[in-house]
């Protein structure tokens, strides 16, 4: 990988799921001293397994934009080439789906309502950033080719049957 493409990509995981992973959630769940509320360990495992597959997608999906689709997950140096390989053979939104696994594993540890929320904001804001933003943009720069790959691999979960096509 590029050392200047490996920058940028540091760069925009350091400020934009690091903003919405740790910077929001611990102000949201820090008292006015800036003292965290007590972990909930009876759900430490849980939330380990989530923060350990969460961490793995996200890595595994910026290692995809990087070395096949040229480019990174910040939308003003998104990936050349339409990236349909790894993860991506399977669902559509699989670096969206690890940040909230990542979400997850801090509810599961903080049960607080305001990162619930916060949460499920996230989601939601994901969700619509798809499907008005991110799929129309995608539809024209990458054509019949997109529009394929959205007909065979969901938006959302997990195709048990692999995508496998040409488009790589």
């Amino acid at each position: 990988m590029r050392p200047f493409l490996a920058f940028k990509i540091l760069l925009f995981t350091l400020l934009v799921p690091g903003a919405v992973l740790l910077y929001i959630p611990y102000c949201l769940l820090s008292d006015t001293s800036g003292q965290l509320q007590p972990a909930n360990p009876g759900w430490a495992l849980p939330a380990g397994i989530c923060l350990i597959l969460g961490s793995a997608i996200y890595l595994r999906c910026v290692w995809d934009f990087a070395i096949e689709g040229l480019g990174t997950p910040a939308p003003i140096d998104p990936p050349k080439k339409l990236v349909v390989t790894g993860l991506y053979r399977r669902t559509r939104n699989p670096m969206f789906q690890g940040v909230l696994l990542l979400l997850l594993a801090e509810c599961l540890l903080f049960a607080g309502p305001a990162l619930l929320i916060y949460a499920a904001s996230i989601a939601l804001f994901f969700h619509t950033s798809v499907v008005f933003h991110e799929e129309p943009g995608l539809a024209s720069r990458f054509g019949a080719s997109y529009n394929d790959y959205c007909r065979k691999v969901p938006r959302w979960g997990f195709a048990l049957q692999k995508f496998s096509s040409d488009l790589a």
